[in-house]
């Protein structure tokens, strides 16, 4: 099974995918290089990706060349990480994995009344201000949802006038 390299520090100037393949020649026809460049101005976007056969060549190969100069950079080689779905053309960068906490309660989701309000709680503030989200209260103890204090009382008239409605 081929394992991918992330090469990265690379210069970001004009570089052909053959001189990045020389660095790598002793190692070989079995190792392929993919440079990325700038689609606007065709340079190196400062790194690229090595595929060799095993991991165990690839362990080989990070030691033997991480660290290395190449156009007066010191290049960085680890594994890449796997694409993941919906990014076929978007080259992954090797990241510090982000921890996945569990909470142990449920939270509620914020019942959203317009795609307005969405969109604007998306976005900072210019102002400065906290941003303030109507998201309903959950009660500990009962599963009632209690409404937003600043509307209480318009929501309690309102339920009256349906309710006087109904009954006539």
């Amino acid at each position: 099974m081929s394992v991918r390299l992330y090469i990265g520090n690379l210069p970001k100037e004009e570089i052909d995918r053959q001189e990045l393949q020389a660095v790598f020649a002793e190692e070989g026809d079995a190792v392929t290089t993919k440079l990325i460049k700038d689609r606007k101005t065709g340079k190196c976007r400062g790194f690229g990706f090595l595929t060799v056969n095993n991991d165990e060549q690839a362990d080989q190969i990070i030691e033997k060349y991480n660290g290395q100069v190449f156009k007066d950079s010191t290049i960085k080689l680890e594994k890449a990480l796997p694409r993941t779905k919906g990014e076929e053309n978007n080259e992954e960068l090797p990241s510090k994995p982000t921890p996945n906490p569990v909470s142990s309660t449920p939270t509620p989701t914020p019942v959203r009344e317009n795609n307005r309000r969405e969109k604007s709680s998306n976005k900072k503030s210019r102002r400065g201000g906290g941003a303030r989200e109507n998201t309903p209260v959950v009660s500990g103890t009962d599963d009632a949802i209690r409404p937003d204090p600043r509307w209480a009382n318009e929501l309690e008239k309102l339920k009256q006038m349906l309710a006087a409605q109904t009954t006539s």
